[in-house]
C-alpha cells in the first residue's frame, strides 16, 4: 500500500491558491572552480544523490472522490531534466537581476502531476560565479524524517563524498479502484480517518497543525500574546500571484560581540536587528510611527537540548524539533538597545522552561539543514490567521566551514520562505561560514520597496553594534 500523506501534508495542497504557492525556496551562489560547474555535472550529482531523498522520485495521488487523503507513488514517467532547469541571467550578471529572476521562479506554482520540486543552475553571474535554486513544496516536508534536496548535493570537501549506486525501479501505480478499497479499508479499521480527512480538505489547517511530530507551536505560552490581534500595518493586505526578492549580507562576529557586551542571544540581536530595520522602512514610507508601535513576528525556532547536539556534521543532523513564539518587535523604539532588551525580554519569557538552543550551540552544529527548518517553520506559520501576527522570520543556523557542490564552494545562502494569505512580507535567514544572509520574499505590489528594507539591515546592525562599543 502507497503512503498516505499526513493531514497536515494534505492541507498543504488542498489549501494553495493562485496567490499562495505552498513552496520554500534557497538561493545558493557558488564560486565556479577551475573544473567549471556546469548544468551537466550538477544533473548527475542529483542522480548519484536523489536515492537518499526517494520521496523525490514520487509524486501525490488523489483517491477517487477524496473520501481519504492522497498517497505518494513513485513517478513511473520521472524526468531528472524536467526537475533540474538550467537558466542564465544577461551580463553583467548583477545580483538584482538573480534576485528578479527568484521572484519570478517563486512565483510561478509547481506541477501536482510530478514530483514537487524544482532546481535551477543559473549561469552568468559576474565574479565567476553560478547560483542553485531550489523550490520544494511544503507537502514534501513530512515533518518526521524530512531531507531537502538541496541538503544531500553538498559536500565538506571539494571531493564529492562516494555514494553507493542504486539501481530505481518504480513500483506500479496503483489503480483507481485498488485507491479507492484500500481507502475504504482505512475507513474501516479508523472511523476517525474519515472525520480528520474531511476537516483537512475543507481548509482545517489549524486542527491538524499540532498533530505533527516535531513542528510543536507551544500554543499555551503564545496564548497571553495571540489573544491580542496584530497591530495594523502595510504587511497585512491581499496580496497577488508575483512576488519580488532581496537579500542582504552581514557577519556572525558583529552579533556575537552584541550578544558577549549585552548578554543577550544571536537570535535576540538578529531580531533587534529587523525591528529596527523595520522602523526606518516604515518611516521611508511616511507610516505613522508611535512610541508604543510594534510589529508581531511569528518566530519559529528550532528547540534541542544540549545532549542532543551532534559532535559531527552530517546533513539533516539538526532533525526537524521547531517551536514558533510570537514577539512584538518595537519599532516604535528610537533606542536600539532599548530595542533589544524588549526582544531578549520577550523571547525569555518564551523559552524560559523550553530547550531553545543557545547561541553557542548554534555556532558548533555541523549539520546543514537550513532548507527543511524553514519550511517547518512555514508549515507552523500557516496554520495561524494573519490577525495574530504580521509576518514571518525564520532563523536557522547553518555550519561554519565551507560546504561544496561538485567541487564548487558555497559561498552563500539566501533561504525563500512563502508567504501566508494576506502576508505580504516574509524575512528568512541562514547563517553560514561566518555570515548571515537574509532573504526578504515580499508581495510584487505591496512590497514595490523591499530591496529599500533590505538595504537598512546593514545600518541597523552598524547602529546596534555600536551600542557594543
Amino acid at each position: 500500500m502507497p503512503p498516505r500523506l499526513s493531514a497536515l501534508d494534505a492541507s498543504f495542497l488542498y489549501l494553495e491558491e493562485a496567490s499562495t504557492p505552498m513552496h520554500v525556496g534557497g538561493v545558493a551562489v557558488f564560486e565556479r572552480p577551475g573544473t567549471g560547474f556546469d548544468y551537466d555535472g550538477l544533473v548527475d550529482l542529483v542522480e548519484q544523490r536523489i536515492a537518499l531523498v526517494p520521496r523525490y522520485r514520487q509524486k501525490v495521488r488523489h483517491v477517487p472522490g477524496n473520501i481519504a487523503r492522497p498517497v505518494w507513488v513513485d513517478d513511473q514517467d520521472f524526468d531528472i531534466a524536467y526537475h533540474v532547469r538550467r537558466s542564465a541571467l544577461p551580463r553583467p550578471g548583477s545580483d538584482e537581476a538573480l534576485a528578479e529572476l527568484v521572484a519570478r521562479l517563486m512565483s510561478r506554482p509547481l506541477d501536482h502531476t510530478r514530483p514537487l520540486w524544482e532546481m535551477y543552475l543559473v549561469e552568468g553571474l559576474a565574479g565567476n560565479r553560478a547560483a542553485v535554486i531550489t523550490k520544494t513544496h511544503q507537502a514534501m516536508v513530512d515533518g518526521i524524517s524530512a531531507i531537502d534536496i538541496g541538503q544531500v548535493i553538498l559536500d565538506v570537501s571539494p571531493d564529492p563524498r562516494e555514494v553507493p549506486e542504486e539501481l530505481w525501479m518504480p513500483h506500479p501505480e496503483p489503480s483507481a479502484p485498488t485507491l479507492l478499497l484500500e481507502a475504504l479499508g482505512d475507513m474501516v479499521a479508523r472511523p476517525q480517518e474519515l472525520v480528520e480527512n474531511v476537516r483537512t480538505a475543507t481548509g482545517d489547517a489549524i486542527a491538524t497543525v499540532g498533530k505533527v511530530a516535531g513542528v510543536a507551536t507551544k500554543l499555551f505560552t503564545m496564548a497571553r500574546t495571540a489573544s491580542r490581534r496584530a497591530p495594523g500595518t502595510p504587511l497585512n493586505v491581499d496580496i497577488s500571484t508575483q512576488r519580488r526578492f532581496a537579500v542582504a549580507r552581514t557577519d556572525l562576529q558583529a552579533y556575537r560581540r552584541i550578544r558577549a557586551v549585552h548578554g543577550c542571544t544571536v537570535n535576540d540581536a538578529v531580531l533587534s536587528v529587523i525591528s529596527g530595520a523595520l522602523r526606518d522602512w516604515l518611516l521611508s514610507r511616511g507610516e505613522p510611527v508611535t512610541a508604543s508601535a510594534s510589529v508581531r513576528a511569528m518566530v519559529p525556532l528550532s528547540v534541542r537540548g544540549e545532549a542532543d547536539v551532534p559532535s559531527s556534521a552530517t546533513a539533516g543532523s539538526l532533525g526537524n524539533r521547531v517551536s514558533s513564539f510570537l514577539v512584538d518587535l518595537p519599532v516604535g523604539e528610537a533606542s536600539p538597545l532599548v530595542r533589544l532588551r524588549h526582544v531578549s525580554h520577550a523571547m525569555a519569557e518564551h523559552t524560559a522552561g523550553g530547550q531553545s538552543v543557545g547561541a553557542d550551540t548554534l555556532v558548533r552544529i555541523g549539520g546543514f539543514a537550513p532548507p527543511t527548518l524553514h519550511a517547518l517553520g512555514a508549515r507552523a506559520a500557516s496554520g495561524f490567521s494573519k490577525r495574530i501576527f504580521n509576518l514571518v522570520v525564520t532563523n536557522v543556523p547553518g555550519p561554519q566551514f565551507p560546504l561544496y557542490a561538485a567541487g564548487a564552494r558555497m559561498l552563500e545562502m539566501f533561504p525563500v520562505v512563502p508567504l501566508a494569505k494576506g502576508q505580504a512580507l516574509s524575512i528568512g535567514l541562514t547563517s553560514y561560514d561566518g555570515g548571515v544572509y537574509y532573504g526578504f520574499n515580499g508581495d510584487r505590489d505591496a512590497m514595490h520597496d523591499v530591496d529599500v528594507l533590505a538595504g537598512l539591515v546593514d545600518e541597523a546592525l552598524d547602529e546596534l553594534l555600536a551600542t557594543a562599543g
